[in-house]
This record gives C-alpha cells, sequence and structure tokens, in this order.
C-alpha cells in the first residue's frame, strides 16, 4: 500500500509499506478519506519527535478492513470513523475521564504517527477498536463525519472547558479550524456573546457563519484593548486560546475577568521557551481564574455525540473545507497547508476505493 510519511524533518513523500495485519482487539481499516491537519506540519517541522518514514495523519475515515479476533460489534465492509487519539480506556487515566493521557502519559491518547503509523494511508490499524471505532450513520457522509475525527472534537473540547454558562462572554484567539470549531461550539452552549480574534477576512466570514457576533482584526487593533472596550472594561467571562502563540496565550488572561476561565486547545511546541502569565491580569496568582488545557477526548462515544448533532443539522462544519484532492496530490495538499497557500483552511482528500 502507498503511504504519506515523514522521511526526516523538513522531509515528507509517499512510500511503499505493507498492510497492516490487527491484533486481537484492533482493527485494520481501508481509508476512503482524509484530511491533513497542522499538527502534521508541525511534525514535519520536527516540533513533534518520532521515527522517520512513520505514516503522518490522524484524521480519516474508511470501511472495516480486516477486524482482529476479540473485537465484536463491527463488521467487514462497515463504513467506520476513529478519533484523531485513541485511548485504551481500560487504564487508570481513561477511567478517571483523562482519555487522552492514556496510560498516564502526557497526550498517551495520540497513537496515530507519534507512537506508532498514523492514517494518511490506503489502510490503517486502529487499536482497541471496539472502543474507538464509531459506525458512520447511513445519512451522514464521510466528508462531515471527517471532522468529527479532530477539528469538531478538539474544538467542542475547547468550548466545554470553558464552562460557558447560558448568556456568558467568550473570546476566541484564532479562526483556523479548531477555532471555527471552538466558535461552533461556543454557540450550541450558548454563549451570550462570542468574540472572535481573525485577521484573514475569509475566516471571518466563516466566523460569523458560525456563530461568531463580533470579529475582532489584530491586525488593525491591539485586540485585548478592543475586546475589553467591547465588554465595558469588564472582560468576557471565559477565553480559548486556538493558535498556541505566546502572544495569544497571554492575551486571554488579559481579556478575562476575575473569576473567569482560560481554555487552551492550541499546541504551543513550535516555541520552545516556556509560557509566561502576565502577572497583573492573574491578580499575582490570586484572581480565581481558572486554566485549563485539553485536547480530543476520543472513542466511540464522543464521536456518536458530535454525529448526532450533524445529523440533526445543528452543525455543517464543510463549509471549512477549501480545497479538494486526490490522494496522489497529497504532498502538494500538504505544501500548502504549511505555507497557507491560497486561503487553505481543511484540504479533503479522497483515495481511490479500488486501490491497493
Amino acid at each position: 500500500m502507498r503511504a504519506f510519511v515523514l522521511r526526516k524533518v523538513g522531509e515528507v513523500g509517499v512510500i511503499e509499506k505493507p498492510v497492516p495485519e490487527p491484533g486481537p482487539n484492533d482493527a485494520v481499516v481501508r481509508t476512503t478519506a482524509a484530511m491533513v491537519c497542522t499538527t502534521d506540519v508541525h511534525t514535519m517541522r520536527g516540533a513533534i519527535p518520532v521515527a522517520p518514514d512513520v505514516t503522518l495523519g490522524h484524521e480519516a475515515v474508511g470501511v472495516v478492513h480486516a477486524l482482529g479476533s476479540a473485537v465484536e460489534g463491527l463488521a467487514e465492509g462497515q463504513r467506520v470513523a476513529v478519533a484523531g487519539v485513541t485511548p485504551c480506556f481500560q487504564c487508570d487515566s481513561c477511567q478517571r475521564g483523562f482519555s487522552s493521557q492514556c496510560l498516564g502519559r502526557m497526550l498517551g491518547g495520540a497513537r496515530f504517527t507519534s507512537r506508532r503509523d498514523g492514517n494518511m494511508a490506503q489502510y490503517f490499524l486502529v487499536n482497541n477498536a471496539q472502543a474507538n471505532l464509531a459506525p458512520i450513520p447511513e445519512g451522514l457522509s464521510d466528508h462531515k463525519a471527517l471532522y468529527a475525527t479532530d477539528m469538531l472534537s478538539t474544538g467542542f473540547v475547547a468550548a466545554e472547558h470553558a464552562e460557558l454558562a447560558l448568556g456568558e462572554t467568550v473570546a476566541i484567539f484564532a479562526q483556523g479550524a479548531v477555532g471555527l470549531s471552538a466558535t461552533i461550539g461556543c454557540r450550541l452552549r450558548g454563549a451570550g456573546l462570542i468574540i472572535a480574534v481573525e485577521s484573514v477576512p475569509a475566516r471571518q466570514d466563516l466566523a460569523r457563519r458560525f456563530g461568531a457576533d463580533l470579529v475582532v482584526d489584530h491586525t488593525r487593533c491591539d485586540p485585548v484593548a478592543r475586546i475589553l472596550e467591547l465588554t465595558d472594561g469588564q472582560g468576557v467571562d471565559a477565553a480559548i486560546e486556538a493558535l498556541g502563540t505566546p502572544q495569544t496565550w497571554e492575551a486571554t488572561f488579559r481579556v478575562t475577568k476575575p473569576g473567569g476561565r482560560i481554555s487552551n486547545v492550541g499546541y504551543h511546541g513550535e516555541v520552545p521557551e516556556p509560557l509566561k502569565i502576565p502577572l497583573e491580569p492573574f491578580g499575582y496568582g490570586m484572581s480565581d481564574k481558572q486554566v485549563y488545557g485539553g485536547f480530543n477526548r476520543g472513542g466511540r462515544g464522543w464521536l456518536r455525540r458530535i454525529f448526532r448533532l450533524m445529523e440533526t443539522g445543528k452543525v455543517d462544519p464543510t463549509p471549512m473545507t477549501t480545497h479538494e484532492f486526490g490522494f496522489d496530490e497529497i504532498e502538494r495538499a500538504f505544501r500548502m497547508m504549511a505555507s497557507k497557500e491560497g486561503g487553505i483552511i481543511k484540504p479533503l482528500i479522497h483515495f481511490d476505493a479500488d486501490s491497493a
């Protein structure tokens, strides 16, 4: 089979690999559609250390190709999705509700690429398949189901960690795919005022479409000052960091009112220096502000909840898809994601159903 891999830091390519074989609790899925994530770009740049020639990707859907002997409730040929995080759901961390920190390891549930081959290949392996594979409802397209695997999963966790009560205010820093998904999540949770911080016009338009009441362009003003002005100097009840830069991290503390919540979902690995907390906005450590950093939860039940929101028409994430490619164009799609060429937000990758 063909697989899109990291040859070495700074170099990607497509190589031949054997089709994986499932263990007793595993499944092998034949890929029908996938997406490139900015995390793959971070990995290519060396921000996430991985082995040479490991398969990239953690956003894919497909059909069951082979099942392990102990897997029940699934069938070969069934359309399925798997989250970008594949926990065991048996260890102490999972049992305590921290599935993305599986086995007591930091982000231990993120097995694709970081611990073994990812799923940007014609076939891929899913561990603990009975818990991690979610059948795709008949009326839901592969295109929509793909968004549940990471973008909506991660953005919705950010919104949940903001702990919004009905009518509260929230600021969301950056409107890439995860930030846009957080905007959708905050709307669903009943935020009374959603302020999106974004400079790219197309992303600003999507933010408004997905529920942002106001958009602040950080290239035209000081976003902190503007958000404080929009909230009569009080600040917001919650702020979401969805970019992963020191500037946006510090800004969340500056715009959040005392007693507010800061929900971080941005990946900060490309800037190696420790993140700083501005002391005065943090009340010198006594502001009653809560800080929560979280990630995609993974699991069949979590995916089903997101599927239900799409099935009932409450969520349609597909306007985030700006480009479509065949798998033979995957390297071009990846380069565009790395450079953000052509206003790309999410590229949809179609796999040839007859390929092997």
